[in-house]
């Protein structure tokens, strides 16, 4: 059972980060979309079960939990408390091939798209991680590298701007082309 260490707010005003003591996952990045995606997971499913949960995003020490903007954290975080103290660590969770990168993307043979992740992986996921989301690549269409956040990055405004706009600037230095756009 992990214990509760601290909660933070993220940049995102609809999202907040459960630190814990223990980790849950030894490394393995889990984000849901919606409750049909968590039906398989125990932790994200009860989250889903709780009014207004519209994401969960976790990886080690860390759950992102996201809502509609219709709660009251106040109210919201003493429901959600509960089921992640609960929670037991996944050691038998099977890392989603596809959490970053989509299948396609992983087996590419551009040299674009490979420098793109490789610079996203150093320079860009890790940020995203400390405030509770993450990033994955879709796919490059011509001169259109389509990109999803996760997490607390789903529905936080600087993700759509300013953080969107700082990728395409690091994306134009591997190809001065390319557009990024987040779907």
């Amino acid at each position: 059972m992990p214990k509760i260490k601290e909660i933070e707010r993220t940049p995102n005003p609809d999202a907040m980060r459960f630190v814990l003591g223990d980790p849950l996952t030894n490394g393995v990045t889990k984000s849901f979309e919606n409750a049909d995606e968590a039906e398989s997971n125990e932790l994200a499913s009860s989250l889903f079960a709780i009014d207004h949960v519209i994401n969960v995003y976790f990886v080690d020490k860390y759950v992102t939990v996201t809502q509609d903007g219709d709660a009251v954290w106040s109210e919201l975080l003493r429901q959600l408390a509960p089921p992640i103290r609960e929670a037991s660590t996944q050691t038998d969770l099977e890392e989603d091939e596809e959490v970053h990168a989509t299948k396609e993307v992983q087996e590419t043979d551009d040299p674009r798209l490979k420098e793109i992740n490789k610079m996203l992986d150093d320079q860009v996921r890790p940020y995203l991680l400390a405030d509770g989301g993450g990033l994955k690549i879709l796919g490059l269409d011509g001169d259109r590298l389509k990109v999803h956040y996760q997490g607390a990055c789903g529905t936080c405004p600087t993700a759509t701007s300013g953080t969107l706009y700082a990728i395409e600037s690091m994306v134009k230095r591997i190809d001065p082309e390319i557009q990024v756009v987040s779907v």
